[in-house]
């Protein structure tokens, strides 16, 4: 019933812009903007599942609502940058403002799973931002201002090594190797998830490889404790100026998302309602029953 629409927006940079692609599910023009921001090396189509799950609810209650999917830059269908320095929270933050100026909502809710709750952060914690771009109520899937320095060495062993595979479900297999803390899937569920992550090489031969620029791992691998205890104490910062209702998710078995931190973000800022999820490291990706519930819950009921 609820399919979605694959859009662009042009984003400013240093090197003449570049072009963000978004998913947009639901009423094109309702003023109600739930943005939906993926983690590292994933794309917009993560949240299929909860946005038709969004779309229907609202559709139940005779409202309207606008699910918005970007694929970050060097992402999905998201121009590469020409710059890879430039991979970071800061232009991602600006591409995001860039988007939500093109989609002008009224009322704005936000989800960010990892990197994309670090980018809804940095937005949702600037008191200068323009109108469009107050975060009404803002999920943070397992990820705080403190990420925990053994998961940063775990993702940078395997980020920007996209491999080339035979088939659909060799890729799926690969992808499933190195984010089994994501919890119980189906194989149907996984092959869903993994599809999206797949481009067919130009050459014709029916391979595939990741839909994301391998040179993402060049500002990562250039992160030391001490540049990360300086970003730590910046996302702090704008975390404590967040005024967004905020519900903090977390994988009970995280290995990035701290108790410690997630209590501490329950007493300070926004003082995020937390909820936590059994079974689950991470980060919970919204295609359990229950996860989703909580989601549809908090921003919609």
């Amino acid at each position: 019933m609820f399919e979605p629409t694959l859009e662009f927006v042009n984003c400013p940079d240093a090197q003449g812009g570049h072009s963000m692609a978004y998913w947009q599910w639901g009423q094109p023009d309702s003023a109600h903007v739930v943005l939906c921001v993926h983690g590292l090396t994933r794309q917009g189509r993560d949240f299929d599942v909860l946005a038709r799950a969004l779309c229907q609810r609202a559709a139940d209650r005779g409202e309207n609502i606008r699910v918005v999917c970007p694929d970050v830059a060097g992402r999905g269908r998201s121009d590469w940058l020409k710059d890879p320095a430039l991979y970071q929270v800061p232009t991602y933050a600006g591409d995001m403002l860039a988007l939500l100026a093109q989609l002008q909502p009224t009322t704005l809710d936000w989800l960010g799973t990892s990197m994309g709750g670090l980018i809804g952060m940095a937005v949702a914690g600037f008191p200068q931002a323009p109108a469009f771009a107050k975060v009404r109520r803002l999920v943070l899937n397992d990820v705080g201002p403190a990420i925990e320095w053994q998961a940063l060495q775990r993702i940078g062993q395997y980020l920007g090594k996209i491999g080339v595979f035979d088939s659909e479900q060799q890729a799926a297999d690969a992808l499933w190797a190195i984010a089994s803390s994501f919890g119980p899937h189906t194989p149907a569920q996984w092959l869903a998830l993994s599809r999206p992550q797949l481009k067919p090489l130009a050459d014709g031969s029916g391979k595939f490889t990741l839909r994301y620029d391998p040179a993402l791992a060049e500002p990562f691998k250039a992160i030391t404790a001490e540049s990360a205890a300086q970003g730590e104490a910046l996302l702090w910062q704008a975390y404590d100026q967040i005024t967004a209702q905020t519900l903090l998710i977390r994988g009970a078995q995280s290995d990035l998302l701290s108790v410690a931190t997630a209590q501490a973000m329950t007493q300070r800022g926004p003082k995020a309602r937390l909820l936590e999820f059994a079974g689950v490291g991470h980060a919970p990706t919204f295609v359990a029953d229950d996860q989703v519930q909580a989601v549809l819950s908090f921003l919609l009921d």
